[in-house]
């Protein structure tokens, strides 16, 4: 039986930005890790960028990717901008 989507509660936007936000956690303790920076600042640095803005752009597709992939993506933003 087929599922409606209205039925799938992944599909809801309050889950999805749920999903969202738990990522951007992991993936700013993984930038405080790479970067020796503590997690606020992390955080901080992530939500600022154009990363994060693609992040929550569903047309970007980037989020499909990794934690690691973005971190990388977020990485190499910040290298591009010096």
């Amino acid at each position: 039986m087929e599922q409606n989507n209205n039925d799938n509660p992944l599909k809801s936007p309050v889950i999805q930005e749920i999903i969202i936000s738990n990522r951007i956690g992991a993936i700013a303790v993984i930038l405080s890790q790479k970067l020796d920076i503590d997690n606020v600042k992390a955080l901080k640095l992530f939500y600022e960028s154009e990363t994060c803005a693609r992040l929550h752009n569903k047309e970007t597709g980037l989020y499909l990717y990794s934690d690691l992939y973005i971190v990388d993506d977020f990485i190499t933003e910040m290298q591009n901008k010096q």
